[in-house]
């Protein structure tokens, strides 16, 4: 190769420098991508055990304070000890949360979308987002059948949660839109079990607990649980989340349970 012979040993040389160094770069790459990505495979092998969405009522009933003790009562509820010890359980069998508010008919507006609770930063994170919401127009009337039907579509939304359930807070009978008694029908409500918080269910010439349990409870083992007022919201919302999810805790091993279905 003549005078040129040493200049293709240093090029070939400088080549296998670069090669090498090349090759640790994608190395170190392939690592971090491998970290970053562990957690969210984690999350991705957890089952769901059960699929809970909340449905608030903010219909024309509700006034500002009261929809301020409702939305900041979940979020302390979610937060209360006792609540997140039962809603990190398991890490192998996790709950996954979706909250929504409604009002009349048309009015269904989702504040939290399907989130995998997996730690206390995202019940926490959950709790931010739920304080720092603001109340928006809406139509005032009390369409209870409609917010049981959005609450079921929100839920085929997690076909393989071995559970699920929809958690309706209400202060008042249905006044417009579908009824709750007939809604109960319809096959998207087939396998969800319907549990109420009732709200004033200490007003005279009220029997809302009466009114829920003919027409909104629905499923095997379906509950109501009675807040005086909107005052007594979140320690309600904590009796009744204990109760709700401490359903069954099974291992990852085990076949998901087959629960029967009752319409009340």
């Amino acid at each position: 190769m003549g005078e040129y012979g040493k200049y293709w040993a240093l090029v070939m040389q400088i080549q296998a420098t670069i090669g090498a160094y090349v090759r640790r770069f994608l190395k170190r790459v392939a690592v971090i991508g491998l970290a970053c990505a562990l957690p969210q495979l984690a999350v991705s092998q957890s089952q769901c055990r059960q699929a809970l969405a909340l449905g608030l009522d903010v219909s024309g009933s509700v006034d500002s304070q009261e929809y301020r003790l409702q939305i900041d009562g979940l979020a302390n509820a979610l937060e209360s000890p006792e609540v997140v010890d039962k809603l990190l359980a398991s890490s192998k069998t996790v709950i996954n949360l979706a909250i929504y508010e409604w009002s009349g008919p048309g009015h269904q507006r989702v504040l939290r979308d399907w989130t995998a609770l997996t730690s206390r930063s995202v019940i926490a994170d959950i709790a931010d987002g739920l304080r720092q919401s603001t109340r928006v127009p809406a139509n005032p009337s009390t369409g209870l059948g409609r917010a049981m039907l959005f609450g079921a579509e929100m839920l085929a939304q997690r076909p393989d949660c071995w559970t699920h359930s929809l958690d309706v807070s209400g202060d008042g009978q249905s006044n417009s839109g579908p009824r709750p008694q007939d809604v109960r029908q319809d096959r998207l409500l087939e396998n969800v079990v319907v549990n109420a918080l009732v709200i004033g269910a200490s007003i005279p010439d009220r029997d809302l607990t009466s009114y829920f349990e003919a027409y909104v409870l629905h499923g095997f083992g379906s509950f109501t649980m009675q807040a005086e007022s909107f005052k007594e919201f979140e320690t309600a919302m904590i009796k009744k989340l204990l109760r709700e999810v401490q359903g069954v805790m099974v291992s990852n091993a085990s076949p998901a349970p087959t629960l029967p279905n009752a319409t009340q």
